[in-house]
């Protein structure tokens, strides 16, 4: 994700249209990094947020011996009380459940997530009488840097997350984790073809707002609209034909001597902004 310093041009690709020429509401369905999720989910902050949420857990283990002091006690006590089946376990197999990730002595297996589809989005969004903003993963092959801006787009309120089925990180364990939890909070959907996909996003009234150098400072944009924000992969930003076929070119001005920004750090500053603006707030 490169947001370099540049002059910055108010080079709008449709700036004589109106925001009003389109409209959103609900719609009619159109349309080898690490493994995909597999239904663990792996840490306090992440198995306290899937107890809140409706998603089914099979089973949850924690580590044997452990003191299970604080939070895990709360978790396990609320875990039991739902019925689910918790299991003691050597510290060695959880990690081998974890596959490495910081498990905190708590690993939760939960049913497949469901993906969701962009009219899902639209429905959530018209039915919290809210204007759509929608968040594009394109080509995000680390985990890490996933859960977090999906972590992100849940702070601003987004109605989702659109990530592509190839060429990136899916839902895995390290995903779920890096997400605080937030991931069973907010509507994902797997496409085959981002550019298609935004294709379909302005059809249904939805403007396209690219972040990458060279554009409009995005504090000088107005997202007063139904918006969906693409965050490109972290060497080589947004794809070019996923640019070509945006509406608009966002940037964030540096001013020191770095010249770039993690894509969760990124999307913290643009999602919060659009999330102020489209609230009127």
């Amino acid at each position: 994700m490169a947001f370099k310093n540049q002059n910055h041009k108010n080079d709008f690709k449709r700036n004589d249209r109106k925001f009003e020429q389109r409209s959103y509401g609900t719609y009619k369905n159109d349309a080898p990094i690490e493994k995909e999720d597999d239904g663990t989910v792996v840490g306090r902050n992440a198995v306290r947020e899937l107890l809140k949420s409706e998603r089914g857990i099979e089973k949850i283990y924690v580590k044997k011996g452990g003191s299970h002091e604080g939070s895990i006690t709360v978790l396990v006590a609320e875990a039991i009380e739902r019925g689910i089946p918790v299991v003691e376990i050597e510290a060695q197999k959880l990690d081998a459940i974890s596959q490495g990730a910081n498990h905190q002595g708590i690993v939760a297996i939960a049913s497949m997530k469901e993906y969701s589809t962009i009219d899902d989005m639209l429905d959530l969004a018209n039915e919290r009488g809210e204007k759509p903003l929608i968040v594009i993963a394109d080509s995000i092959e680390d985990p890490h840097n996933l859960g977090a801006l999906i972590r992100c787009a849940e702070c601003a309120g987004a109605h989702g997350v659109i990530i592509p089925k190839r060429r990136a990180v899916g839902i895995t364990p390290t995903v779920y984790k890096s997400s605080a939890g937030a991931i069973e909070h907010m509507l994902i959907a797997k496409v085959s073809n981002i550019a298609t996909t935004i294709e379909q996003l302005k059809k249904k009234g939805v403007w396209v707002f690219t972040s990458e150098a060279g554009g409009t400072p995005y504090y000088e944009t107005d997202f007063n609209c139904a918006c969906a924000v693409v965050l490109g992969s972290e060497g080589n930003g947004v794809s070019r034909i996923v640019k070509e076929n945006s509406d608009y070119i966002v940037s964030i001005p540096m001013y020191g001597k770095v010249n770039s920004l993690n894509v969760s750090t990124a999307a913290s500053v643009i999602l919060c902004h659009v999330a102020r603006i489209q609230r009127g707030n």
